[in-house]
């Protein structure tokens, strides 16, 4: 028997990868996603028994609820779930087509949701289990040029807390995590730029465009360290409701809880005077 069954979605490159890799090393079961067929039949061939690779695009919403059945009656139980597929997008929001803003959200958002439904029946019956989010540092702050993004995980985090809520009195644990740049293909691959460029945004929305791709392969985020952290956060009686990786990422929330509490003190007096 194995220590934990995992669940991860899109790990084909970068944090799923390495997770996949971290608990593979453990001795745990993972049971992965890949979009390419030919993905899965390399993983299933070189993972006979600690492993089990499905094809699947997680704005599918048929796939979803199949791969889902799938795993329940094939394994029956399932510790560990992480909601890790997602694609980044730049661009202001003027700038942003509303094909390109849905696309965003059926992955960051919708996808993850799909997922998360689909396996919270098994999640309810064993009264036990880990949900993790893979959000972002942009889930919590917002940048110029990354507003589609930053509203996909922010709509992430959102259900997230309230999921949270709900499955505790059930025993089931959930968690977001919150990574700032990592050395992954996130800003090669992942990354999609807003077709239509505004100038008047050259100077936020545009020095975003250039700096994210300046960036790619310099960030300061190592994915194996990442791994292991969330696969530490595993095994946490008591974990945390947000995990932020990286140093970028705990000075980017505390920017932001910084500049909540401001504006909250600033305002006390107007707020307190808006009642009866």
């Amino acid at each position: 028997m194995y220590q934990k069954i995992w669940f991860i979605t899109g790990i084909s490159s970068g944090l799923g990868k390495a997770l996949a890799e971290a608990a593979l090393q453990k001795g745990d079961f993972v049971i992965g996603t890949f979009r390419q067929e030919k993905q899965v039949l390399a993983f299933n061939q070189v993972h006979k028994n600690n492993g089990m690779a499905y094809q699947l695009d997680v704005t599918n919403e048929t796939q979803a609820a199949e791969v889902a059945r799938r795993v329940t009656a094939d394994f029956g139980r399932l510790d560990v779930l992480v909601n890790n597929a997602g694609v980044g997008f730049g661009g202001a929001i003027e700038e942003a087509g509303m094909d390109e803003v849905r696309a965003v959200f059926e992955t960051n958002f919708f996808g993850a949701l799909k997922i998360t439904q689909a396996f919270l029946p098994l999640f309810r019956q064993q009264r036990q289990g880990h949900i993790v989010q893979i959000s972002s540092h942009g889930g919590l702050k917002a940048f110029a040029g990354f507003g589609i993004y930053n509203a996909s995980k922010f709509a992430l985090e959102g259900i997230s807390e309230a999921l949270a809520q709900e499955l505790a009195p059930l025993g089931v644990k959930l968690t977001i995590v919150e990574p700032g740049p990592f050395r992954t293909k996130f800003a090669h691959d992942g990354f999609v730029l807003a077709k239509k460029i505004i100038p008047d945004y050259a100077e936020t929305a545009g020095f975003f465009r250039t700096r994210i791709k300046a960036v790619d392969g310099k960030q300061e985020g190592d994915p194996v360290k990442a791994a292991e952290a969330i696969f530490a956060l595993a095994g946490m009686e008591n974990p945390p409701l947000r995990l932020p990786l990286g140093k970028t990422a705990l000075v980017t929330i505390g920017m932001k809880l910084e500049s909540v509490r401001a504006d909250l003190e600033q305002s006390r007096a107007i707020a307190e005077g808006a009642v009866y």
